[in-house]
């Protein structure tokens, strides 16, 4: 835990040695011992290759490598259960916030989905569309100032003019190093869909080419987010959008087939009125399907053979030009199973094939999603004016509930829970003796996910996506969790972005509440943790500007204490849990240890992650050592201000969890 978000620099080069060692030597990258390891023996001239460029895309690249101190601060009072919700929402820039996301998140997002702003040529990049602030204004409102009022990075928040000359690089360099950090976050089968109109769908996905492979696109979807066209247009009136889905890592089968990295949707009625029965099969109803396929006998010779037909006894054999679908003992087995099909008097001159309902397993999706199916603006208006009219906000172009719980599922799979027996302090208090129970805890260790699924948005708007997901959970059982980013830009009086989509997920869960007549509060599968990023709550190390022993002195004198004064514990625990790698609904137990030093006082120790890891953030005596230990974690962390300035106190202890074979990390 260094206090910054990973180095994405440092990782790529990691990783490129680890596949090509013989491309580096005294610990740097040799690019032409690299071209010589992968065959390229001749290079392309400067600019002599097929690739998209713009101004500020090297700029773009190195303001995503740029390591982050920033952290999140917990807001228990904005939130819903916050001790033992699972869905959370983060108040801040999101190219800061996903910087911080990194080692916590990095490879467990199975969904991202994201709307970020069209590129309409009258926008700030500051989020959504239609709603501007000033930098200073949004930097007074996040409190994004170092200690000694100092902007703690740059970002894009200039005006997007069509006539600025810049009017398409400007939005390329506000996405590229945003979708590079969220690849980072997504797992090895997970996806992403961005919408977009089509100014811009060309360039972004050349972008998303680069980023997530060429290889790795899965679609171009088109839907049809308007249901009537609007006379007051030039030309045309647009009546579609685009959403571009890219997957992590495309797999194949030793075959080579490509791997599946979507689910199939359910029939629908309509399309299961195809499937009859006129011959009674006991297995239920069944549609005939072609027996013959687009290869030719020199393709497929062993496709190409007679068939005797049952009732006139000849020989039918297939067109030279399209051969049988089936090989000869494929075909036997099909005869003496019942799934040859001649039609009802056995007329047919040419063999079909029986299909069975109860062996579909489902239907593809296809790249044209009409609005009937999938929604349309002015139902996402409505929608957001029911749960939201009263805050006097309203957007243009918001996208509808039914849109996203039909990416949600084509992505995810529900997923199960499952209960931990609460027997687990009982066993540390008969190991310990000087242990006592949890007074209380933060966070419950129990509704542990088994099969537990990610979604991102951090273009999250009013907070659709929330929606979607908790509505579909409540529908089909499912444990997916949500985590959701919003810039905080101003919307309504006294209103944020931020505000409204908190505040739409908190009506959510009190209609869900309502609709299923649940028990009030929230049951604890029902909630949500709000965070807003924040400065860390540690001192930030500044050399810079030290020239004499004196102002080094000065320097050293103020780290003495390694977190900031007044930062407060929780807060900080969050930041250790972040920078730790571990998600921000990591289960949490608050113990009370027993200090005999100090008579009727208990000392907090915070227990993480089913007990591997202890924090040690508030004050720590000698006779605390023993029942620590008796925990038998694999890790204990401490601030060093809690050992009072006692090097042998904290010496002791790292002794003592040397022995243990337990890591001691002090900050």
């Amino acid at each position: 835990m260094d206090g910054h978000s990973p180095e994405i620099t440092q990782q790529l080069l990691g990783q490129l040695k680890n596949l090509v060692p013989e491309a580096f030597a005294d610990g740097r990258l040799h690019v032409e011992s690299l071209k010589r390891a992968i065959g390229e023996e001749h290079v392309l001239e400067k600019n002599e290759r097929y690739h998209l460029d713009w101004p500020g895309k090297s700029q773009a690249y190195k303001l995503l490598q740029v390591p982050s101190s920033a952290t999140l601060r917990p807001q228990s009072e904005l939130s819903i259960n916050f001790d033992t919700a699972e869905h959370v929402f983060i108040e801040g820039e999101n190219l800061e916030v996903l910087k911080v996301l990194q080692k916590a998140y990095f490879g467990k997002v199975k969904l991202i989905y994201i709307d970020p702003p069209y590129n309409t040529g009258s926008d700030s990049f500051i989020y959504p569309d239609r709603f501007q602030e000033s930098k200073a204004d949004y930097l007074k409102r996040i409190n994004e100032l170092d200690d000694d009022g100092q902007l703690m990075r740059e970002g894009f928040f200039r005006k997007n003019n069509k006539e600025n000359g810049h009017y398409h690089s400007n939005w390329l360099n506000m996405m590229l190093p945003r979708l590079y950090l969220a690849r980072n976050l997504l797992r090895e089968d997970g996806v992403i869909f961005v919408s977009i109109d089509d100014i811009e769908v060309h360039n972004l996905r050349c972008v998303m080419n680069e980023i997530f492979g060429e290889e790795n696109f899965l679609a171009c979807i088109c839907w049809q987010k308007k249901y009537a066209p609007s006379n007051d247009t030039v030309d045309f009136s647009p009546m579609h959008d685009f959403i571009l889905v890219f997957g992590r890592e495309r797999e194949c089968s030793e075959s080579g087939k490509a791997i599946a990295l979507l689910n199939r949707t359910e029939r629908t009625a309509e399309q299961n009125k195809l499937y009859k029965n006129p011959d009674n099969d006991p297995r239920g109803v069944w549609t005939s399907d072609n027996y013959l396929c687009n290869k030719t006998a020199e393709q497929r010779p062993n496709l190409y053979y007679p068939i005797v037909h049952p009732k006139t006894g000849e020989e039918i054999w297939p067109s030279r030009k399209a051969v049988w679908r089936y090989g000869k003992a494929t075909h036997l087995r099909h005869i003496k199973e019942n799934r040859i099909w001649w039609g009802e008097n056995q007329d047919n001159t040419v063999p079909r094939y029986k299909r069975f309902l109860n062996e579909v397993s489902g239907v593809i999706a296809n790249t044209w999603w009409t609005h009937q199916t999938s929604g349309h603006n002015d139902e996402a208006k409505k929608e957001s004016r029911i749960l939201l009219g009263d805050l006097g906000a309203d957007f243009d172009t918001p996208k509808p509930v039914r849109l996203i719980k039909r990416i949600i599922q084509l992505a995810t799979t529900p997923g199960t829970d499952e209960e931990d027996d609460g027997g687990e302090a009982v066993e540390i208090r008969e190991r310990s003796p000087l242990y006592e129970p949890p007074e209380t805890k933060l966070k419950a260790n129990k509704g542990r996910i088994a099969n537990q699924e990610i979604i991102l948005d951090f273009f999250s708007g009013s907070g659709t996506t929330a929606q979607a997901v908790l509505e579909m959970n409540r529908e089909d059982g499912g444990s997916r969790k949500v985590v959701c980013v919003q810039l905080p830009e101003v919307v309504a009086e006294n209103f944020t972005i931020a505000d409204i989509a908190r505040e739409r997920i908190r009506r959510v869960i009190q209609k869900i509440q309502a609709e299923a007549d649940l028990a009030s509060p929230a049951p604890e599968n029902l909630g949500f943790k709000s965070f807003v990023l924040v400065p860390s709550n540690f001192k930030q190390w500044r050399g810079d500007d030290i020239e004499t022993a004196e102002q080094l002195a000065e320097q050293l004198e103020m780290f003495i204490q390694s977190e900031k004064d007044g930062a407060d514990v929780g807060n900080i625990l969050y930041e250790l849990l972040l920078k730790a790698g571990l998600p921000l609904t990591t289960p949490l137990e608050r113990l009370c240890i027993p200090t005999l030093e100090r008579e009727n006082q208990n000392a907090t120790v915070w227990r993480v992650n089913d007990g591997e890891l202890l924090f040690i953030l508030e004050t720590f005596h000698s006779d605390m050592i023993i029942p620590l230990l008796a925990l038998k974690p694999k890790e204990i962390v401490c601030l060093d201000s809690v050992f009072h300035n006692s090097d042998e106190l904290k010496t002791n202890l790292d002794l003592q969890c040397r022995d243990a074979r337990i890591r001691f990390t002090c900050i």
